[in-house]
């Protein structure tokens, strides 16, 4: 079980009632308000508090400030076999997410295969949540997205990219599905605002301040700094990283119609909306695909178990660090806190709390 001392733990029912009762405030259906509480609560339930209910004031904000619109219209405009385009109406990208995935898998299960870009969203969680939705019915599942423009690209003084997660779930016969789930950065920005809420440095590599120098400040964002591509530094291989962080901003954003590099429209309170955007708010892109499209599933599962089997057992470098399959982590942390409940940081707390006042819903 985590160790958390001093953080209260909360059950997940409480804070879903919580979250749903705000989206449907700003006026989401019931449907909607529930698949948009679902996402965060799976964020937190999966150790991902900087995407869980700590980002629900987020979108309350972007919807007081006419950025997002609860009752948006989820329209199909674009469609073949395989692939679609959705266009979100400025709605909840928490929504647009899953009503995309949930295209994908059809055409997968028809087809073999689905593709679907989203445009004109917003924030839609945590990329991990919709690759997952393939996983969990034998497929293997893919999703990406923009974000802020955030991001310095190597050897960059400007903010040009966000964070632009890419997430793979693999299903797997008797254990957990593989799930790459990851920012490519070196770190995503609400990493540094956990950081903010502990009163605590940012490791060196993760950012940068205006004069584009290393700096280990958590807020230097708000003063002009950059977050770093994965790598962090020429010499590290941060190319590698601005070019993941590319390919995400073309297919979800170029591909979709949406807005992509620095005019993607910012979830965070201190950017501006830049003028002139081409396209429509943020943009998605996801994938499923059929196993039984490429080999019988039954023996792509047993080997996927070989496959972890290989990798667990690793000689690890230490006995307090063996080496583990990614999303393992995850997903000890979801068995853990779906039984003991989930940590939030007083801060987070406080926040909730605040916005309890502001909308007159109980905390």
């Amino acid at each position: 079980m985590e160790t958390q001392p001093d953080i209260e733990r909360y059950p997940a029912a409480r804070l879903l009632a919580f979250a749903k009762a705000v989206f449907a405030q700003m006026g989401c259906q019931p449907a909607h308000a529930q698949m948009a509480a679902e996402n965060l609560i799976a964020a937190d339930q999966r150790g991902i508090e900087s995407h869980g209910v700590a980002r629900l004031s987020g979108y309350y904000r972007l919807y007081q400030a006419g950025r997002l619109k609860g009752d948006a219209r989820y329209d199909w405009v674009h469609q073949t076999p395989a692939t679609a385009t959705l266009d979100a109406g400025g709605g909840l990208g928490l929504v647009a997410g899953q009503l995309a995935m949930a295209k994908a898998l059809e055409m997968a299960k028809a087809v073999g295969t689905g593709w679907v870009a989203v445009r004109n969203s917003n924030h839609f969680g945590i990329a991990g949540r919709y690759a997952l939705m393939a996983a969990a019915e034998g497929m293997i599942g893919f999703a990406t997205t923009n974000a802020s423009p955030l991001v310095a690209p190597t050897h960059g003084n400007k903010r040009m990219l966000g964070t632009n997660p890419l997430a793979f779930a693999v299903p797997a016969g008797k254990y957990p599905p593989f799930v790459a789930d990851m920012a490519t950065t070196t770190a995503a920005n609400g990493k540094l605002e956990i950081l903010q809420r502990k009163q605590q440095p940012a490791p060196l590599g993760w950012i940068q301040n205006s004069q584009g120098q290393p700096t280990q400040d958590p807020h230097a964002l708000g003063h002009g700094g950059a977050l770093l591509p994965l790598g962090s530094s020429p010499q590290t291989g941060s190319h590698k990283g601005y070019a993941l962080g590319a390919v995400a901003d073309i297919l979800s954003g170029v591909l979709s119609g949406a807005s992509f590099g620095p005019w993607a429209p910012p979830f965070v309170a201190f950017l501006p909306v830049l003028e002139g955007q081409p396209g429509q708010g943020l943009g998605h892109f996801f994938g499923a695909w059929r196993v039984d499209a490429f080999r019988p599933k039954e023996d792509f599962l047993q080997a996927m178990d070989t496959w972890i089997e290989a990798f667990s057992n690793t000689p690890a470098l230490s006995a307090q660090a063996p080496v583990r399959i990614p999303g393992q982590p995850e997903h000890e942390a979801e068995q853990d806190r779906q039984t003991h409940g989930i940590p939030l940081l007083p801060a987070v707390v406080a926040d909730l709390q605040s916005l309890g006042q502001a909308t007159g819903i109980t905390w």
